[in-house]
């Protein structure tokens, strides 16, 4: 049976592209017109939309990016990092009230579908966590726009984000053991 191509992993190529883009400003943000960095995140999320399925909240980043990319500015690709978080903001939002189960109940029941009560209520309250992250993360990636150093842009977006984004999975994944082992789920 023949079947149509499909890429094994096309989760790679918009995560590359996502961690390539604080360098990439970095390095072409005086060189060249600052509406064609947008290129890179509009690329992003038209791989993710098409690939990965996105729902309503990338269809709204989308809109923004294109808004940002229209109206222009020399700052407007420094955004990008604001808008991203502030979609997974409102996404993880939603599943909270509007769209449950919450975010982080779904990938849980990806590996265990018949997950017990208490690990529903553990993945409500690690989605809260998340929820805090993003809009403490959109802060500062805004407050790096306002203080118009490219250097800590680049830093904060490019390196700092993603190691505090990597510490709250690692501390995540420990108290998610602990609490497995407590009730005897491990």
């Amino acid at each position: 049976m023949n079947r149509p191509f499909r890429c094994r992993w096309p989760w790679a190529v918009p995560i590359v592209l996502t961690l390539l883009y604080p360098p990439l400003v970095w390095f072409a943000l005086n060189r060249i017109d600052p509406r064609w960095l947008l290129t890179v995140p509009l690329v992003v999320l038209a791989l993710r939309a098409w690939w990965l399925e996105g729902g309503w909240p990338l269809r709204i980043l989308v809109l923004v990016v294109l808004g940002l990319l229209l109206w222009g500015g020399e700052t407007s690709p420094l955004w990008y990092p604001v808008f991203v978080n502030g979609a997974f903001l409102i996404w993880f939002l939603a599943s909270l009230w509007w769209t449950p189960p919450p975010v982080v109940e779904r990938l849980a029941r990806l590996a265990d579908p018949d997950l017990p009560p208490e690990g529903v209520r553990y993945t409500r309250g690690v989605t809260w966590v998340w929820c805090l992250f993003f809009a403490v993360n959109g802060a500062l990636a805004a407050f790096t726009v306002w203080y118009g150093d490219l250097r800590w842009w680049t830093l904060y977006n490019g390196l700092i984000a993603y190691l505090l984004m990597g510490m709250l999975i690692v501390v995540e994944y420990g108290v998610r053991r602990r609490m497995m082992r407590y009730h005897g789920h491990a």
